[in-house]
């Protein structure tokens, strides 16, 4: 019989408890028959999909208003399932190829977090395709995110989560993972211990350049990504152990053309008349350009 997925969340709840911690109050957590509660006892309940909703900090930025609004949600809803049909494809093959060099030798019992882990493919696709070990935790703000990684229960444990308040000790983890996602070197400089990494990537100005011609042909300043901000903060608050530029084209089929345009936030801001102006213009290769960072706590 085929175990649920609530099952798969006990089992990876009972490898790393020890590491976990209630972001209400940072007592330890015990495992509860309906979840995790603390010392204080505050309970986070295993849901039937086998994740726990952590609570989140309230949201102060523009920019977090807006992904949260009803119309964002359903955007962001959507987006992720194109971007699962087109990592699933392979979209990042070579990126996670480099992470997984990256993780050869981490062992069975470290614990790997993937913070901002939206729909939880890339974690799932290094546990199975590149046969990373380790223990897998996966977390993102977003229900719909976390709701879609549930797929992957068997390979790791998700939770909706705030990557400013971890629901894990001090010095408790291995590795965290953060591509493409905010980061707060404050809480992971927290989390970390003393000999565990940061794997960051994040983009380079050619990075998907094809969706930003197609969206922002009239827009100069949209059309251009600069890294520089994130990079300089990156290498002020962590200390860099190594730095790698990946470039390379994604073949696009016809077929999931449509897919490519909607698998990331870049079309959000696009008027009507360019986003149909994109889906009338077929293009045949997408260009992936990233830096991983690799670095170590102060």
């Amino acid at each position: 019989m085929l175990k649920k997925k609530k099952e798969y969340a006990f089992d990876h709840l009972g490898q790393s408890i020890n590491t976990m911690e209630c972001p209400k109050c940072h007592t330890s957590f015990e495992l509860s028959q309906s979840g995790l509660v603390c010392q204080n006892n505050h309970q986070f309940d295993v849901s039937k999909k086998g994740t726990v909703h952590f609570p989140l900090h309230h949201m102060d930025s523009d920019y977090d208003k807006e992904m949260l609004s009803h119309r964002r949600k359903m955007i962001q809803k959507a987006y992720m399932s194109h971007r699962r049909k087109m990592i699933q494809k392979g979209l990042y093959e070579p990126l996670e190829t480099e992470i997984a060099k990256l993780l050869s030798s981490v062992s069975h019992d470290d614990l790997i977090v993937d913070m901002g882990a939206g729909e939880g493919s890339i974690l799932e696709r290094l546990a199975t395709s590149h046969h990373v070990e380790g223990h897998k935790m996966g977390f993102d703000l977003s229900k719909d995110g976390v709701l879609l990684s549930s797929d992957f229960s068997e390979e790791a444990f998700w939770f909706i989560g705030d990557v400013t308040n971890m629901p894990f000790k001090s010095e408790s983890i291995d590795v965290l993972l953060n591509i493409f996602s905010p980061s707060h070197y404050e809480e992971m400089s927290r989390v970390l211990k003393k000999d565990g990494l940061v794997i960051k990537v994040i983009p380079e100005s050619y990075y998907l350049k094809q969706l930003r011609e197609a969206f922002y042909y009239d827009d100069e300043d949209k059309k251009e990504y600069s890294n520089v901000k994130v990079y300089q903060k990156f290498i002020k608050d962590m200390t860099l152990v190594e730095e790698k530029h990946l470039t390379y084209d994604f073949l696009v089929e016809e077929e999931d053309f449509q897919d490519v345009l909607k698998m990331s936030p870049i079309h959000w801001g696009a008027s009507e008349t360019a986003k149909q102006r994109a889906h009338d213009n077929y293009f045949q290769k997408l260009t992936m350009d990233v830096k991983i960072l690799v670095g170590k706590k102060q």
